[in-house]
């Protein structure tokens, strides 16, 4: 996935990963609460990652009281199955661009905006896990998170 183009619409990128975590979940006999469905929504309508405190935040705008332990459940809940993705750099949640594949990520994060996108070049992988190898180490989980800026705020920068 690429950044987002300024006119783009998020409401079909909401509606396209909900469509697919209540398909995935149904598959897997995974409960999608309304909570974890709602935590998902909010993670999905920009490209920005989301801190737990943020989502919170969201939540109670919904005219609920939340607590910061409903939150990580609904959060460890999509981690698990795969609908979402924590980048330990901003320690913020960000929805996966390729839910139900077994992938490992990697993120470009533009540090003026926020915005990030979600690469999964398997070359990528296999060559970390490669050099990994050759260094005697198992990859368990392979997360990449590269900082920089993207075109829009590059164009804006001097």
């Amino acid at each position: 996935m690429s950044f987002p183009h300024p006119e783009h619409d998020h409401r079909h990128c909401v509606h396209d990963a909900l469509a697919r975590a209540e398909r995935l979940c149904q598959e897997r006999g995974a409960r999608l609460t309304d909570q974890r469905r709602r935590v998902l929504e909010l993670v999905w309508q920009s490209h920005r990652p989301l801190g737990a405190y943020e989502l919170m935040d969201a939540l109670r705008k919904d005219g609920k009281p939340v607590a910061p332990p409903t939150v990580y459940r609904a959060l460890d809940f999509l981690i698990e199955q795969g609908l979402v993705h924590r980048l330990a750099s901003l320690n913020a949640y960000i929805g996966c661009e390729h839910p139900g594949e077994r992938h490992s990520g990697q993120f470009l994060i533009c540090r003026a905006c926020g915005l990030s996108a979600e690469l999964s070049d398997p070359a990528v992988a296999a060559a970390l896990s490669r050099e990994a190898e050759i260094q005697g180490f198992r990859v368990e989980q392979q997360i990449v998170e590269i900082a920089g800026l993207c075109a829009r705020c590059q164009e804006d920068a001097p």
